[in-house]
Parts: C-alpha cells; structure tokens; sequence
C-alpha cells in the first residue's frame, strides 16, 4: 500500500494510507485559543468520542450564569450553537445547530453529528451568548470496507486525582500521531480525600472532600476531573473511545453491591449506581444504547473491530475457592459474553481487538511469597491465604474465560488482542487456558499502566525500579510463563500501533506522576504478527 506525500493527499487519505507524518501535521496545528468570556462560559473543555464513518459525538459543559455551577441545580435552560468545520478557522463549516441544556442535564451538552465525510479530520466548537468555546480537533472513521494500512492508538486507566498529576495525557496530547484515546475505566474514583493517595499522601484534594454517593456527588467528581488542563488537552485533540470500570461507581462492584459500600450508611446500592451512571452519561462523550449498556463495537475500515467491554453491570459477587469454577457465575453476563463472541467469531476485520477493563490472562499465585502476596492482594484482590486466583478479574470466573477462549479455538480465529487496564502495572501476555497450554494461546494481551493510582512499589514501600519490585516482576513471570514481561512500578500510558501485519503496544512511564511537569520515556515494546498469538519484544520506535 503506497504511502503518499502528505501534498499530494486529502485528509481521508492521510489516515486510510496511515501517514503518521502528515497525520502529525495536521495534529501539531494550532487550535485558537478561547478568549477570558470562552473559559467563563466553557469552563470543562470540549471534547469528541465513538467516531463512525459518517459521525461523531461532540461534549461540552456551559457555565452560564456563576450560579450555574456543576451540581448546583442552578442557573436558566439556555441553546448552546455548536459548529463542525474542515479547517480550524471555520471558514468550511460543513454541520452545526442548536442545542438546548438546563439544570437537569447538569449544563452538559451532546450532539450527535451525522453527515459527516468517513475518515476525514475536522474541528468543532460550540457557541453561547456570541463567544465561542475552545477548538477541538477530532476524526470519523473510515467506510467498514475501506483498506486501512495504520492506526495508532493511546491506551490509558486508573486516573486518580489525590495520586498526582495527569501529565500522561498531555504526553499523548502532545505525540501528534495519535488517530484516537482508548480510555479502559477508572476514568475517576469515588473515595473522599486522603482515602487513596500516591502511597498515603495527598497530592491535590479530590471535590467533593467525602466519598461521592448522591448524583451531586458524581456531577461534582466528573467536573472536577474536567478542569485538569492535560485532560481538557486530550480530550480536545483526538475523539475517544471509553468504557467504565468499577471507581466509576464503587471500588469492586458487581450487579449487587460492592466492596466499597456500606448498604444504610450510604444508602440503596441500586440508587448509587442510578446516581453515578446519570452523571456519567451526561459528563463523558460516549454513545450509550437506550437501555443504558455501555458495550458497544466500533470499526476502522477492515483494519480492526474494537469491541468495548462492561465487565461490572452484569458479573456475579467474587468469590474464593471452588466458586471460581461456577458455571452458573459470570463476569459479562451471557447476553454481552455471546454478543462479544459472535462478533469475535465473525469479524471480517483484520484484527479483533477487546477493551478489556479487567485482566483475562491467568495469575497463578501459590508459589508467591507472603510479602508479594500482600501487595498483589491491596492492589488487584489475590487473597492473602494464597489461594490461586484473582477474584476481581476473569480469574475469579472462570467459565466465562473458558467458554470465551473455547469458542475462538473451535471456530479457528485469529488475531484477537486484548487491551487492559485496572491493575496499575504493565503486562504482555498470551491468553492461555488449561486446555490451551502455553504452546498455543488463544489470544494476546497488552496491559498498561495506571495514570496515577498507587501499584506495587507503593504497596511495598520501596522507591520505583528497586530490588524487591524486580524481584516480584520476576517471581511472577517464573510461575506465569504466558506472561512474558511485566513491571509493577511504573505509571503512564501506552501507545497501541496497528498494522496489516501486526498489533504492537509500546509502554511509556513518567518519571515523576507528583510532577505536573514530569517527564515520561519508552519503556518496552511487544507485539503479535498476523495469525500468531506468540508475542515478541520490540526495540524502541524510531
């Protein structure tokens, strides 16, 4: 497939041809900034999200009256403009309307632009009293059918605000190579202040100060992680792509309840979880279907099919012990486990790739000693008795795992990758079951790294990269074969690049998650060849 000099193309052709140079350009020119009346009205940002061939979603927030507040319950129902154009001074507006937005919507705005050019860049902007909002930049996808040679992805989880600063994103908003974000969950956390720091300390207040509960809660959490300037960056640079884990709502939430809540002190779970998925709905820029399911599968041209998984709506309470093996237990529910198989089984994409919130891949722990087994245990639940499993992720359910993997295996499908979050370490590993074995995985899994939350060394004690952290990462390895790298210290985010020929992820740590101005390098890099679930180590791009 030839790749074209960027002159001598459109912007359609720029992604279909996946000219990582020109798209650059094209990311690196300048968005205006909005004018002191702009950050009064504007004050959350922009941001994109779901893109399909001839669509986008579009997300703001309006202030526009001070007692207009997030969560207030304040201020007048007012009609924000919004505007979609081929250039950044909206001199080709090719789509805009009106919208309306009010106290019972918490200002928030979502349009859901159609009509639009597939694979084609453009930017957007929304309006209110004659002052424009900031610029965002954002692209469709290409046809289902088109050929697509490249597409590279940020991959990022666990952003924790007490924990530091999210220099991860303005890292990936500064790349400028970037087709899209794929955010796996823990986009926010529910605990009050100093409950979950950066290894106990505080290093910027979570609002609201208590544990959010009620809907102002979550309205109140969802703005404030909106004002972050790395974040607002991000978002306003390329559309995303997201699915919710447990923080979104309370720390290892099943369908009934969860770890972190108290039934009668913190109310009725099922109006918490009302509460929380309201105010997701209105603050973050994806497509929800109209029951409310947020699993959902977009596609890139024949290039790849991204299936977003919900591992927390329909699970079962975790268990210990033989319940693991229960096949009456589930972490999908039959409904999302059957519609993510059939469309793994029948994908005519090159690449089947799953945003996965919770690790698949198989932690065997018998033979970890006590003091790894603490930490693995305050991080990802391994209980301390040392029995074999992680109750919180797929290791806790077992059948559904198996009967995932059996059915790629009995229907021969290839190039399935997995994209993880939840564990604040980085993870490449082969998906291999008891039946597989390790000689023949079903399917490869890339996990990155926390954008803040606290993982082992935090745990333990100990500075980043020491003896005792190298030491776990190689006790994990000896007594998990299919997992062929891992690092338990590291915070940042990753950076997923698909081609015709293989899926490859490159793992970037910060240096210094406490720092807003906190440098990140490349830290490894793995990938899988087309028809192989092998997975091999790469050396740094260049």
């Amino acid at each position: 497939m030839t790749v074209l000099p960027r002159s001598a193309v459109d912007r359609r052709t720029v992604l279909l041809a996946g000219l990582s140079a020109g798209a650059g350009a094209v990311a690196a020119a300048a968005l205006p900034v909005g004018a002191s009346a702009a950050d009064t009205y504007f004050q959350h940002g922009v941001a994109s999200g779901d893109p399909l061939p001839g669509g986008i979603l579009l997300w703001t927030r309006v202030t526009p009256t001070p007692e207009s507040i997030p969560a207030s319950g304040a201020g007048p129902q007012v009609d924000v403009t919004w505007q979609v154009a081929t250039d950044a001074g909206f001199a080709g507006v090719v789509q805009s309307g009106t919208v309306s937005t009010g106290p019972a919507r918490d200002h928030t705005v979502k349009v859901d632009v159609s009509g639009l050019s597939a694979a084609t860049t453009y930017w957007y902007r929304f309006g209110l009293a004659g002052t424009w909002s900031s610029v965002g930049r954002t692209m469709t996808a290409p046809a289902a059918t088109d050929a697509v040679a490249r597409l590279r992805a940020g991959v990022v989880s666990c952003a924790n605000w007490e924990a530091g600063y999210f220099a991860a994103y303005r890292h990936l908003a500064e790349r400028g190579d970037l087709n899209l974000v794929v955010h796996l969950g823990d986009y926010l956390y529910e605990y009050g202040t100093g409950e979950f720091g950066a290894a106990g300390k505080v290093v910027r207040k979570t609002a609201p100060e208590h544990e959010t509960v009620s809907l102002a809660d979550y309205r109140t959490r969802h703005a404030q992680y909106k004002t972050d300037p790395d974040l607002k960056a991000l978002h306003a640079s390329v559309p995303w792509i997201i699915t919710w884990d447990d923080h979104e709502v309370a720390n290892d939430m099943w369908s009934g309840g969860a770890e972190n809540h108290t039934p009668g002190a913190e109310g009725d779970f099922s109006t918490r979880v009302a509460a929380a998925r309201q105010a997701y709905a209105e603050w973050m820029p994806v497509r929800l279907a109209a029951d409310g399911h947020i699993y959902r599968r977009l596609r890139y041209g024949d290039l790849f099919e991204l299936s977003m998984l919900d591992l927390r709506t329909y699970r079962s309470e975790q268990a210990d012990g033989a319940g693991v093996d229960d096949p009456a237990r589930t972490i999908a529910g039959a409904a999302q486990l059957s519609w993510l198989t059939d469309g793994l089984v029948n994908s005519t994409a090159l690449w089947k790739i799953v945003g996965n919130p919770v690790m698949i891949s198989r932690l065997d722990v018998l033979a970890l000693p006590a003091w790894l087994l603490g930490p693995l245990g305050e991080l990802i639940g391994v209980p301390q008795n040392g029995v074999v499993l992680n109750a919180d992720q797929w290791d806790g359910y077992n059948a559904d795992r198996e009967r995932l993997v059996d059915t790629l295996r009995a229907h021969r499908t290839k190039d399935v990758v997995f994209i993880t979050g939840d564990i604040h370490t980085s993870w490449a590993n082969e998906l291999t079951t008891k039946d597989t074995g390790t000689a023949d995985p079903a399917a490869a899994e890339f996990v990155v790294p926390s954008v803040t939350s606290d993982n082992i060394n935090d745990y333990l004690g100990t500075g980043a990269g020491g003896p005792l952290s190298l030491l776990a990462a190689g006790l994990i390895r000896s007594t998990n074969p299919h997992v062929k790298w891992v690092e338990t210290d590291g915070h940042g985010f990753g950076v997923l690049d698909i081609t015709r020929t293989r899926c490859r992820m490159d793992w970037y740590h910060l240096a210094d998650r406490t720092r807003k101005d906190t440098a990140a390098k490349w830290v490894q890099g793995w990938s899988v060849g087309r028809g192989s679930a092998k997975i091999r180590k790469e050396s740094a791009p260049s």
